[in-house]
């Protein structure tokens, strides 16, 4: 995360224009049915972290696009690229420090309150719902973001729904882990209690690899030691109002996550699924809406996870009230060719939605993992794979020669990527496949 240079900690207000006008300090913020101006006013969202990560601006944008003026709290200056969509920025110190956090958003509003408050950061969604419930603000409150938050707590308010969730416990010491292994059994996984995607995430079949993953895992205060469930792993993606969704969306992860994260020499893979009547997504789905009304779900976007046994049961895997990462709302989108970014935004301001929902392809992500360390020196196959499928890439996004390859244990997006989408479910995996074996970056010192 870019944090601004020298600068003092009192002088943290950077003014795109004024906050608000005397005349509407003091005006009840209401529920607009349409975008625009709203009983002679526009709506005010203050927006936790609307540059980082680096999609947030497309949602900045999307607020202003609807007729909200955006007030951005982030840890630097505001991008110059969204300074005509911004009314205001509030820099901070840290965004991670909730308390500072806090105070210092409550200072700068002084007296005024906006209408909305929201972030779409996984690490801020609980301190957007404190400053909601601070001020009164529409929105899901702390009780029940915390539901998508924390891991442990997921779990107990799904299965006290009847539904299946993996066999899990909250450890924070190594006697603790010790004691829930003897009830839940290996294989099984460990990861944070409020983590996002893979990251401090490890398969553990024995005693041994427990104990080195729980070395690894010494910087977590808490964690979650679970069953692991063997099938196929997919998603299921919504953008709701009220709870109920008004866009949803099913991709499977090829292979899953955890290998994904693990394993360097493949090229991994998202596919959205065009058909989601097909039988065996029914069982997902339904347990996807299902865990929605068990959490309470509002109003904004869902990435939820959950498994296929090879016998047929479906399992829970864990939720987000945030948008799935790794340009999932970009695949989305180029599925149903429409925008979820300004959807987004006129869902969470105005409680509409007029965005196509018809799904005319499957659309899959595939990530490359250069050869080698270092700058990447040259990318084969690429040139001849667009040269015989360049109607089918939707998107390609690869370093270029001469940038520094990422760390890509760090992110799922390494090296790169190319979107490819096909009418076909056959059509688009044999796409990928290929993407994965014809093109190779290579890098060296």
């Amino acid at each position: 995360m870019a944090v601004s240079g020298q600068r003092s900690e009192d002088a943290i207000e950077v003014r795109l224009g004024a906050l608000w006008t005397e005349e509407e300090e003091g005006r009840w913020h209401g529920g607009p049915v349409n975008p625009g101006v709203h009983q002679g006013r526009m709506m005010d969202v203050l927006f936790l972290s609307p540059a980082y990560p680096a999609e947030m601006r497309h949602y900045t944008r999307a607020l202003a696009s609807v007729g909200a003026r955006v007030w951005g709290v982030g840890d630097g200056g505001p991008p110059a690229e969204l300074q005509s969509d911004l009314a205001g920025w509030l820099s901070v110190p840290s965004l991670l420090d909730e308390a500072d956090l806090m105070r210092r958003v409550v200072d700068w509003l002084g007296p005024r309150r906006p209408d909305r408050i929201e972030s779409l950061w996984e690490p801020l969604v609980l301190a957007a719902a404190h400053l909601r419930e601070h001020y009164d603000v529409p929105g899901m409150s702390p009780s029940i973001v915390s539901g998508f938050r924390d891991k442990e707590l997921m779990k107990q308010r799904i299965k006290a729904a009847g539904l299946r969730v993996p066999h899990s416990a909250r450890i924070r010491t190594i006697s603790e882990a010790l004691e829930a292994v003897l009830r839940i059994g290996y294989p099984l996984i460990l990861k944070p209690i409020a983590g996002a995607g893979s990251a401090d995430t490890y398969r553990c079949n024995n005693a041994a690899e427990l104990e080195a993953a729980l070395l690894r895992m010494r910087h977590v205060p808490e964690a979650s030691l679970e069953e692991f469930v063997e099938g196929r792993e997919f998603t299921f993606d919504t953008l709701s109002i009220h709870g109920t969704p008004v866009f949803e969306n099913v991709a499977e992860y090829l292979p899953r996550p955890l290998i994904a994260r693990t394993v360097h020499d493949i090229s991994p893979a998202i596919c959205t699924i065009r058909d989601l009547g097909q039988p065996h997504l029914q069982g997902g789905i339904a347990l996807g809406r299902k865990v929605l009304k068990a959490l309470g779900m509002g109003t904004g976007f869902t990435h939820m996870e959950w498994y296929l046994k090879a016998d047929g049961e479906v399992v829970f895997g864990e939720i987000g009230c945030r948008p799935g990462g790794a340009h999932l709302v970009d695949q989305m989108n180029l599925t149903c060719d429409t925008d979820l970014f300004t959807e987004w935004a006129r869902a969470v301001c105005w409680h509409s939605f007029e965005g196509r929902t018809e799904r005319r392809y499957n659309t899959a992500i595939v990530f490359k993992r250069a050869r080698g360390d270092g700058r990447i020196t040259r990318i084969d196959g690429l040139d001849s794979f667009i040269a015989e499928h360049g109607q089918h890439v939707a998107w390609e996004n690869l370093l270029e020669p001469g940038q520094h390859r990422r760390n890509w244990k760090q992110t799922l997006v390494s090296d790169g990527f190319l979107i490819v989408r096909h009418p076909s479910w056959e059509a688009t995996l044999e796409l990928a496949r290929q993407v994965g074996e014809r093109i190779t970056l290579h890098a060296a010192p």
